[in-house]
């Protein structure tokens, strides 16, 4: 037996990177999986991509910072797929610029899809995995959000926030039979890395090849973050809750 069979998950930036990554390993290993992204196009590819393969998806668009798209998605997912048992609250925007170089909308929009997202899409899932007898939260946190980073105050201090919130969350709701965890990737080949080449004017490869600067030698591939995030949501990780999950190539060591 797969390893999520009769589980429902939802994705949150599901239509690309480690997002969907995820949702395909999670497909792949039986759950049902609701890929939540506001990329229609690519998330419908997405869906298509599991059902080929004789998986179950549905793809909802959402903006991940309005609590009325939130509660829509995780309702149609409930209601789709007859419940909920695991969210990945992995959408994620990042600005590479210090304070002086951030402005006022950057820095909120950065916090909103980032922080807010995780406590409103959480605010609607966690009534619906308590009804189901318990679940399990993954949050997608970063290095940064363990330690600092050059050109990225946004960036880290909502990583910073996003760690932290998991642990409140899991003592909160551990009665709950809800585990909630953060995995914390290292550089990842994603658009969002490469486009943060473009932010910081550097020319991509010279970029890529500074990624890969860590004891591995490489950057990951989204794959190798989905991972680490099935075991967070199966029950090979029982008893993990409040964790911080570094998958990084040994570059905070």
């Amino acid at each position: 037996m797969n390893t999520l069979t009769n589980k429902v998950a939802l994705v949150t930036g599901g239509a690309s990177g480690i997002g969907r990554a995820t949702a395909i390993l999670f497909a792949q290993e039986g759950a049902a999986i609701a890929i939540v992204d506001v990329n229609a196009e690519m998330g419908q590819s997405a869906v298509a991509e599991i059902e080929s393969a004789g998986g179950k998806a549905i793809f909802i668009r959402c903006d991940v910072t309005r609590a009325d798209d939130c509660r829509a998605a995780v309702e149609e997912t409930a209601s789709t797929f007859g419940g909920l048992h695991i969210l990945f609250n992995n959408a994620g925007i990042i600005r590479r610029a210090d304070v002086l170089g951030t402005t006022e909308d950057e820095w909120d929009r950065v916090m909103a899809v980032n922080v807010k997202s995780i406590f409103l899409m959480s605010k609607y899932a966690i009534p619906h995995m308590e009804k189901a007898g318990g679940g399990a939260i993954i949050n997608t946190s970063s290095g940064w959000g363990l330690k600092g980073g050059g050109n990225a105050v946004s960036y880290c201090a909502s990583k910073g926030a996003v760690t932290n919130m998991t642990r409140a969350m899991a003592i909160d709701h551990g009665p709950q039979k809800i585990r909630v965890n953060a995995v914390c990737p290292g550089d990842t080949d994603t658009p969002m890395l490469r486009n943060e080449a473009k932010q910081l004017g550097q020319a991509e490869d010279k970029f890529m090849a500074e990624a890969a600067d860590r004891p591995l030698r490489r950057y990951a591939q989204p794959v190798e973050i989905a991972q680490a995030v099935l075991y967070l949501a199966s029950d090979a990780s029982s008893y993990v809750t409040g964790a911080a999950l570094v998958v990084d190539g040994g570059g905070l060591a």
